[in-house]
């Protein structure tokens, strides 16, 4: 439980920094960067896998840099849950997902030593 909490906070905290330094996303707060984290990882669990398996042979076929694509529309995807949440257009989304992958696999390396 301890464990989901951290990655919660690891991802808010993320989508903060995103919103400080790329133009075109915009966050209002904290509580704001939780439910926004709550969502995605939501997206992430239920949405993301029918969609991966979906888009598998374009995958394939692009040796795996569409999934960067696909990661970019769960983050436009979650901005049409969480108001306060905006992204503005495919590039700050994309920009945005690499900021909360790394975040994620930095807090995944951690919590699993």
């Amino acid at each position: 439980m301890i464990q989901i909490i951290v990655r919660v906070l690891v991802v808010a905290l993320a989508l903060l920094l995103a919103a400080e330094i790329i133009p075109g996303v915009e966050i209002t707060g904290l509580y704001t960067a939780i439910l926004a984290a709550v969502v995605l990882g939501i997206i992430n669990l239920i949405i993301r896998p029918v969609l991966f398996i979906l888009t598998l042979p374009l995958t394939i076929i692009t040796f795996g840099l569409f999934a960067l694509v696909l990661n970019a529309v769960m983050v436009l995807l979650a901005t049409l849950f969480v108001d306060s949440f905006n992204v503005d257009g495919f590039i700050p989304a994309l920009l945005c997902s690499f900021f909360v992958a790394i975040a994620s696999a930095l807090s995944n390396k951690i919590l699993s030593d």
